[in-house]
């Protein structure tokens, strides 16, 4: 098969990260859109972008592009796509979800529905047969719908890239491990400094942070639909990539993470969580209130998903909370603070405004991901 178009959604305002990722896959990017970069690649690309992307939501491969304003259109042009390279006479195929975005066609339901059928009369062209059995393989089609034009994508995926396998237990509030994996590489955080956050939760920041720091694949430990595409992508190709994975691990490795939470039931999911991603030996988890956080070293760093008060009755709570973090951080000699919160008062109870202030969504809730930078650590004296 030539090569093909891959399309990765990933979080608005993260696809710079997402786009870095890509390139150093070693792939080259052809478009970047809000929330989603398009990619080259070839079979082999769809099982290690899936194994290795830490930050998109799933890896699709894009059928195809076309301007629809009409359900003729749609139709008509869905039809044209070569759906026969793809999925076999036995494959269950379906649309399982259409989004429209200032389109003039607007119904996800009539949407997904003419999509079907015109897929349906493709194949029964290609295959000679007035009905399909569906018993093999998942073929899932996404439709997105944006000023009339139209994008076509086969999910190589399944369950979205933020499930890897190893969280468990989540706590009230939890962040993506998609969402978690782009903020900390957003910041300068590199696996020889210190890392603490003090509002760990389930620990999804320092156990993401473990894995980059021990390069463990994100994808290596759970499964994905393609690998039953067996008639395009030979079941040793999957293989291949999970060794490549496996080589590139070093648990071995020393360094500074460390967890706190007023909560004990936290800590004690948390340490389960890393134990299942198998680095609760880099992580250390420690029941401890915010305001007890010190540390003698300089140029650490806390990245952290504070409280932000979505329930009425906990607002009243943010203040004092946030004054606090501000205390803390203002006492840690030389460290930079990157948080996400909705709360919009933050900059204003820690105390000081934020150097960068990044706007984005985690779910449904709008957050700001404040900056707040340390100066940089003196570089290392070559050893003679």
């Amino acid at each position: 098969m030539e090569t093909i178009q891959l399309v990765a959604p990933c979080h608005f305002g993260m696809e710079a990260v997402l786009k870095r990722e890509i390139y150093d896959l070693g792939y080259d990017i052809t478009k970047v859109e809000d929330g989603r970069v398009t990619f080259e690649g070839d079979l082999e690309t769809i099982c290690r972008s899936n194994i290795f992307l830490r930050t998109a939501e799933r890896v699709m491969v894009q059928i195809g592009r076309f301007r629809a304003t009409t359900f003729d259109e749609l139709y008509e042009n869905m039809k044209a796509l070569p759906w026969e390279d793809w999925i076999p006479q036995d494959g269950k195929f379906w649309v399982k979800k259409a989004s429209s975005v200032k389109s003039k066609l607007f119904s996800a339901s009539d949407i997904q529905s003419i999509c079907k059928k015109a897929m349906v009369d493709r194949l029964k062209m290609t295959y000679h047969t007035d009905w399909f059995k569906e018993d093999g393989a998942s073929f899932p089609v996404r439709i997105f719908l944006l000023k009339d034009e139209v994008t076509v994508a086969l999910d190589t995926t399944g369950d979205p890239l933020h499930k890897r396998g190893y969280r468990t237990w989540t706590s009230k509030a939890p962040i993506s491990e998609t969402l978690a994996a782009a903020l900390i590489m957003l910041t300068p955080w590199r696996a020889d400094r210190i890392l603490v956050d003090p509002f760990c939760g389930s620990g999804t920041f320092l156990i993401e942070a473990a894995m980059m720091a021990a390069n463990i694949a994100p994808g290596m430990n759970r499964s994905f639909t393609a690998e039953a595409w067996t008639h395009l992508i030979p079941k040793q190709m999957w293989y291949d990539v999970v060794e490549e994975a496996e080589e590139m691990v070093d648990t071995d490795i020393s360094c500074d993470l460390q967890g706190y939470d007023i909560d004990p039931d936290m800590i004690r999911i948390a340490r389960a969580n890393a134990k299942q991603a198998g680095v609760d030996h880099l992580i250390h988890f420690q029941q401890r209130d915010v305001a007890d956080l010190k540390h003698s070293k300089k140029y650490g760093f806390i990245i952290t998903n504070p409280p932000y008060g979505e329930r009425l009755e906990d607002k009243k709570d943010l203040p004092a909370l946030y004054t606090t973090i501000g205390q803390v951080y203002r006492d840690l000699d030389a460290w930079s603070m990157y948080l996400i919160t909705s709360y919009e008062e933050a900059e204003r109870y820690i105390g000081r405004k934020a150097d960068k202030n990044r706007k984005l969504y985690n779910g449904m809730i709008r957050t700001y991901f404040y900056q707040f930078m340390g100066p940089k650590p003196p570089k290392k004296k070559d050893r003679v």
